[in-house]
């Protein structure tokens, strides 16, 4: 399935995304979509939807997806819960920054703060959320108004006007914070390409802001300089990422930029926090 209105969708195609049997289609520059899911699954995070790279030949798709260029498939979902407001139909619950790092403080843990939004989402689910986004540099979710570095005047924030919102936190919202009907205490993680071109003296450390705690098991998988050959391992799954991508060579400059990202965090001045069971 591509970009595709789902009220345009003929019946038998609804019921089957409806049965979580299709997935969508997205660009050749989301490929890195592939690798974000793998990332997840090393990790053993577990909160990104399936993801494959495949090449099309169907006469029943427009030439664009059919020119032989690789594109991710990223599973259907077809329970993913979102907001009734149009203007916010990117969320399951309407979250601001501040509000967020109020909940991320330790009193969030008192019965009182479980009416707030997106109280349904267990407090860990965040530490995965924003090592999953620092590692890839994925701004969208927590920071989609780059006010942790300073961004070129090329990125859509600045073209937006979003940047300059930061100087009034207030009015800082999250976006795609997702959890499935059947189960809400989750994330889910969508739109993960990330930015693996992302310079390192622009690191977005807001990402990390209030967390105190990752997973331990994640932790381990940094810690233990693995990080390159499991992923190599689990990548060469995917035979079509792994030869539309050079193989071993092509793909090291990566996930040599994300094993740089992973060092750089362990070896903060709080990393003795990092690694408590969540």
């Amino acid at each position: 399935m591509g970009d595709t209105d789902w009220d345009s969708l003929p019946a038998s195609l609804e019921g089957d995304c409806q049965d979580g049997r299709c997935g969508l289609i997205k660009r050749p520059g989301d490929l890195y979509e592939v690798l974000a899911f793998h990332l997840d699954r090393v990790l053993g995070l577990n909160r990104s939807l399936p993801a494959v790279a495949r090449r099309f030949t169907s006469h029943l798709l427009p030439y664009s997806y059919t020119d032989g260029s690789p594109r991710p498939i990223i599973w259907w979902a077809p329970d993913l819960q979102h907001l009734e407001d149009a203007n916010n139909d990117q969320n399951s619950c309407a979250l601001g920054w501040l509000q967020y790092q109020e909940m991320l403080r330790p009193r969030g843990l008192m019965p009182e703060a479980r009416d707030g939004p997106c109280s349904s989402i267990s407090r860990g689910e965040w530490s995965r959320l924003a090592l999953f986004d620092f590692l890839l540099q994925v701004h969208d979710r927590l920071d989609r108004y780059c006010c942790g570095f300073q961004p070129d005047h090329s990125e859509p924030c600045v073209e937006e006007r979003l940047h300059e919102k930061c100087r009034n936190p207030a009015e800082l919202v999250l976006v795609h914070i997702l959890v499935r009907r059947s189960a809400p205490s989750r994330l889910v993680f969508i739109d993960n390409a990330g930015r693996p071109q992302h310079p390192e003296e622009k690191l977005n450390f807001r990402l990390l802001q209030g967390i105190d705690s990752f997973p331990a098991a994640a932790v381990a998988t940094l810690r233990s300089g693995r990080l390159q050959s499991l992923m190599l391992e689990s990548l060469r799954l995917d035979r079509e990422l792994w030869e539309s991508q050079g193989g071993t060579e092509g793909l090291r400059p990566l996930l040599q930029t994300i094993d740089r990202r992973a060092r750089i965090l362990l070896r903060m001045s709080w990393k003795r926090r990092f690694d408590r069971r969540e």
